[in-house]
């Protein structure tokens, strides 16, 4: 909720007199008097400072008012998000408001998207990017920071806690930083950008996992200078290239050769299998893709299987899968393989079938764990087992059930011949005794 009180005749008020806030009330915290500024989140927990270029009244704030804003602002103990859109502050007067915002300790949001903010912007806020311990994430889209801008960026915040920082639309060509998360959509990112932004996907200890270059101009130049960076890569998972109409459909085939290379099963285990997420082309609302972008929908499943074994971490499974599971040989037995191999040799003689054979296998089989295949093998057969036992003890009780009721009928027939056994006797003597009485008589 937003507070618009016109009681406060100075909206920057350094006083030492504040109210605490209690929840669900509209009264300013800490140090922070000036209510026409700002809101609060639904937690409650944090102050938002919210303001667009159409509010005439913040466009005339004077350089002094700016730099005491600043510095309210960054004596506030609680978390602060900061939303400067639309015009909303410039060049110059950022100078002003970062001087005041140096050494804060709440900030951990800033978005100041459409400022038309330069070069000399970034440069006046280095100093409070340099201190701002908790931010968090910075959004500077659609401002024309350019390449040197957005390096300067990076180089202030290569020690701070920063997650995320977006610059798309930002005029940006070139990068020579390192980060985890880069969203750069929307630039004029060509093949010399692609060559500084691989230099941060090389060696063993690159940390960079997420990488957004849609609506740039890379062309497959570009393409290769990426996918030579990502042959050994182990840390990047999402690669957006979408929309970069550079790309031909030979630059497409050789990214799908980079998430899964058939040209022999050794190439396949050693394809990427990191990226979970590798797009050229979109995806149709109901999750296709068009009939002329079967490259993307194989890319798709290639990446789609690294994500499921990125999980487990296990990279050799996922190259199983891709290239052996889904393959000539995922109908054979592993342990039948050198039967085949021998029995192609007796047949066919020791030449090329059988030497290309030959170097297959070995490859194949070398990914096979011959004691873990027989104890799959013994664990399937004795599930058998023991599911036919189940089926037999089903059937022996139903023979018990039935057993019981035939027996159960057998006693009621003996029973009942027994009783008319014993009422035939009783009328036969029964007969004789009245006899006896007539003869008497």
């Amino acid at each position: 909720m937003e507070s618009h009180s016109d009681a406060d005749s100075d909206p920057f008020d350094d006083g030492s007199t504040h109210t605490q806030r209690s929840v669900g009330s509209e009264v300013s915290i800490s140090t922070l008097s000036f209510n026409r500024f700002f809101q609060y989140s639904d937690d409650f927990d944090t102050t938002v400072i919210k303001r667009s270029g159409s509010d005439d009244w913040l466009r005339n704030l004077t350089d002094e008012e700016w730099e005491k804003l600043g510095r309210n602002i960054s004596r506030n103990q609680s978390r602060v998000e900061i939303r400067l859109c639309n015009d909303a502050i410039s060049d110059h007067k950022i100078s002003f408001f970062c001087r005041g915002l140096t050494r804060s300790a709440s900030i951990t949001k800033m978005n100041l998207y459409d400022n038309r903010l330069s070069v000399t912007a970034v440069q006046s806020m280095v100093p409070f990017l340099q201190s701002a311990n908790n931010l968090k994430e910075l959004y500077l889209d659609n401002n024309n920071i350019r390449s040197e801008g957005f390096n300067l960026l990076f180089r202030a915040l290569r020690d701070s806690p920063i997650e995320t920082l977006s610059c798309d639309r930002c005029g940006i060509e070139s990068i020579e930083i390192d980060s985890e998360h880069i969203p750069v959509d929307d630039n004029s990112i060509n093949a010399d950008g692609c060559r500084g932004l691989a230099k941060l996907l090389q060696g063993g200890d690159s940390t960079l996992k997420d990488l957004y270059l849609r609506d740039n101009a890379i062309d497959d130049e570009g393409v290769a200078t990426f996918i030579d960076a990502l042959q050994s890569n182990a840390s990047l998972r999402n690669l957006d290239l979408r929309k970069n109409d550079g790309i031909s459909n030979q630059g497409k085939i050789s990214l799908l050769k980079l998430v899964i290379d058939i040209s022999s099963i050794t190439a396949t285990l050693h394809s990427n299998h990191t990226l979970a997420f590798l797009d050229v082309e979109d995806m149709n609302p109901d999750g296709s893709f068009d009939a002329d972008d079967e490259i993307q929908r194989h890319i798709y499943e290639a990446t789609e299987i690294n994500s499921i074994y990125e999980g487990v971490s296990n990279p050799e499974a996922a190259g199983r899968e891709k290239g052996i599971d889904h393959s000539v040989f995922s109908d054979i037995d592993p342990l039948h393989l050198p039967e085949i191999l021998s029995l192609i040799g007796r047949h066919h003689g020791q030449g090329e079938l059988y030497l290309a054979l030959k170097s297959f296998i070995m490859t194949l089989f070398s990914t096979v764990n011959v004691r873990k295949c027989i104890q799959q093998k013994r664990a399937y057969h004795a599930a058998i087992v023991a599911e036919h036992a189940a089926i037999v003890a089903e059937h022996r009780n139903k023979m018990e059930e039935l057993d019981a009721k035939l027996a159960s009928m057998d006693e009621a027939v003996e029973v009942n011949e027994s009783s008319t056994d014993l009422e035939h006797r009783g009328k036969k003597r029964r007969r004789k005794w009245w006899w006896g009485l007539w003869g008497g008589a």
